[in-house]
């Protein structure tokens, strides 16, 4: 595993979201969308572009902190006035070969609701006062086992 200071993310990666915090297997990023709270997961493994390229550990390792990222969306969405209707989470890369994980906090009245938000038209970055309580928010989240 490559430690947190060395890790690179894609440069897609830095053009739309914010990395926020480093988890144990994961670099956390906040994606810059004010329509949905949305987290990216990059494990932080060399080379990863399949879910195969993680050992049994590390594959166990990210499903934990992908449930626990959809936990930490729905208390965002809780301090924004909202609940969440569904967590949506993927693991796509047809864009950005990089290993990540998308987990995003869907609502029924959202714009794009019921198709998928990836590839989409229509981002609307944060308000800064949004995205600076989002950012908190994962900042303070504390991690389960």
């Amino acid at each position: 595993m490559i430690p947190a200071e060395a890790f690179r993310a894609d440069p897609a990666f830095e053009a739309a979201s914010i990395h926020v915090t480093d988890w144990p297997l994961c670099q956390v990023r906040l994606q810059n969308d004010g329509r949905f709270c949305w987290l990216i997961l990059l494990p932080r493994v060399e080379g990863a572009v399949e879910l195969s390229d993680l050992d049994a550990v590390q594959r166990a390792r990210l499903m934990e902190e992908a449930v626990q990222a959809g936990d930490l969306i729905a208390e965002m969405a809780a301090a924004e006035g909202a609940r969440v209707d569904k967590i949506n989470t993927a693991a796509l890369g047809n864009v950005t070969a990089q290993l990540h994980v998308h987990v995003v906090g869907r609502y029924r009245h959202d714009p794009l609701w019921p198709d998928p938000v990836w590839g989409r038209p229509g981002t609307v970055a944060c308000e800064p006062p949004v995205l600076e309580k989002r950012i908190e928010t994962v900042k303070s989240h504390q991690l389960t086992a």
